[in-house]
């Protein structure tokens, strides 16, 4: 099987300071790759790298399109990469308000991406609009209801509906259960996990939370100071830690 994105050298500096450097890995079809480390550790800059958001100063982001074959994303024009981030790709923003539009109701959050990938019909984009809500486990009624009006929860689950409605087969996520109460973040979890794995969705999540990952991820890069200190299956790392600074952040949980 090929890699759906290949990741070979990747380096953002700021100025003398390192954001991250020389990370290289594959990622495979229906594969969740989660990346974790403590703040400053690299990882969301690492993450907006991988997802066009930030220019690296060095590597290449190879990813296996639909319809051109594998590709190299750094170099991509920006309406290109434009367009694989609404059709192939999508991004799941910590907080909700990042990710949706405040002022348009919850289906035409849902509704504008599919118009963005050129879909016109006003009955079938309600449709998709409605059944999203449903698999995100919000009441169809409240579809023409503003985000604004919703818990963070929910915002959270549609901003989600937004992202997937497309059908992506890559996802960033960026700390996605951050600032949401812990009955919440569960329920989110569960939700989580049950649309990656039936859809067969490719995942890259960025948190802090080492439970998000051993519950959501297949393997796990560990990170400090910008550089990958560890990798491997995840529960391979976080059961037998081989390097001091993952066996530190592994211990501070466990003495929680």
């Amino acid at each position: 099987m090929s890699p759906l994105l290949r990741v070979a050298g990747i380096e953002k500096r700021y100025g003398a300071r390192i954001g991250c450097t020389d990370v290289s890995f594959d990622l495979y079809p229906g594969e969740v790759m989660g990346i974790v480390g403590e703040s400053g550790s690299g990882k969301s800059t690492l993450l907006n790298c991988l997802a066009g958001h930030l220019a690296p100063d060095a590597g290449q982001v190879i990813f296996d399109t639909r319809h051109m074959g594998p590709v190299d994303t750094v170099t991509m024009s920006e309406p290109e990469r434009r367009m694989l981030s609404r059709t192939d790709w999508a991004f799941v923003h910590q907080h909700a308000r990042d990710g949706l539009r405040m002022s348009v109701s919850a289906g035409g959050n849902i509704g504008e991406r599919l118009m963005a990938v050129g879909d016109r019909h006003y009955g079938r984009i309600r449709a998709a609009a409605l059944d999203w809500l449903d698999r995100v486990e919000i009441d169809g009624a409240r579809i023409d209801d503003r985000p604004s009006a919703f818990s963070g929860g929910m915002q959270q689950r549609l901003q989600i509906a937004r992202n997937l409605v497309t059908g992506p087969r890559l996802v960033f996520m960026d700390e996605p259960t951050g600032g949401l109460d812990v009955s919440v973040q569960a329920r989110l979890l569960d939700l989580l996990r049950g649309l990656v794995r039936r859809m067969g969705l490719s995942a890259i999540i960025v948190t802090h939370d080492l439970a998000v990952v051993r519950l959501l991820a297949d393997r796990l890069m560990v990170m400090k100071d910008g550089r990958v200190v560890e990798s491997g299956l995840t529960d391979q790392v976080l059961d037998d830690p081989q390097h001091g600074y993952t066996q530190l952040l592994v211990s501070s949980v466990l003495q929680v």
